[in-house]
């Protein structure tokens, strides 16, 4: 027997980290990072399953309007997420969107604000697994068009501003000293996170779709952070992302049925 190829070995089968089986997630999978904002996205569906809780990854299953929708948390980190997409992808998976938490880089970006994105800087390892450093970590634009759209037109009622650019996905949140901090934000980029670089990165390998929206948990150029006391604005944002992209998901499944 040669080297073995774990994707192959584990393809349809109960995976190894988040022990769920084909059948038991949706086509789309919405993907926090805390195991608890599982169980916020599950308060939106009808008829929610808990399906599997192992690790750091916490699993519900029901369905928005009709479509068969699952929320995986990843944990913290582009290792742990690549893992949650690459094993629900082995079990039917195909459209990921990561709804999570971030900080901003630009003035003018308010706690709790949303911000969407349209490319990831990748300052970190798990991508370098899988491409070239130059292989650029983009979400898919035709699922990513409706989450914008989806957004605008849902920004008045739900009360939020909205931010579309490119955001960085670093390994270190302790590592980010405010030279780093500076020199992003000189870039233009809108805010970091840890997760959506080895999501889309993933996600495009395994010809799957994937997108980000994120909550402003603070704001690292204006110093407007909340690290001791609940964040109740960004408690705020995250129940809008995921309104949005329930929204965004029925939006989008209704124009490729239309198109059908």
């Amino acid at each position: 027997m040669g080297p073995i190829n774990k994707g192959e070995v584990t393809l349809g089968k109960i995976q190894y980290h988040l022990r769920l089986k084909p059948g038991d997630v949706g086509k789309y999978v919405l993907l926090p990072g805390d195991p608890a904002r599982s169980d916020r996205v599950a308060k939106y569906l009808e008829e929610p399953q808990l399906m599997a809780h192992n690790r750091e990854y916490r699993t519900f299953t029901g369905y928005y309007k009709g479509i068969k929708v699952s929320v995986t948390s990843t944990g913290i980190g582009c290792p742990s997420a690549a893992i949650a997409v690459e094993e629900l992808a082995n079990i039917g998976a195909e459209v990921f969107i990561r709804i999570g938490s971030s900080a901003a880089l630009q003035p003018g970006i308010a706690l709790g604000d949303l911000l969407i994105s349209c490319g990831s800087m990748k300052n970190e390892g798990t991508s370098r697994f899988y491409v070239p450093d130059v292989f650029p970590a983009v979400p898919d634009i035709e699922f990513t068009s409706t989450l914008i759209a989806t957004a605008r037109r849902l920004q008045t009622e739900l009360d939020f501003g909205l931010h579309v650019g490119i955001c960085a996905s670093d390994d270190s949140f302790y590592g980010e000293t405010p030279e780093w901090i500076e020199k992003l934000s000189r870039l233009g980029v809108i805010n970091v996170e840890m997760e959506s670089s080895a999501i889309f990165t993933v996600a495009y390998l395994r010809r799957c779709k994937a997108a980000s929206i994120c909550a402003v948990s603070g704001n690292l150029v204006t110093g407007e952070v909340i690290y001791e006391t609940e964040n109740t604005r960004l408690v705020e944002g995250w129940e809008k992302e995921i309104k949005v992209v329930l929204e965004a998901i029925y939006a989008y499944e209704r124009q490729r049925q239309a198109q059908a």
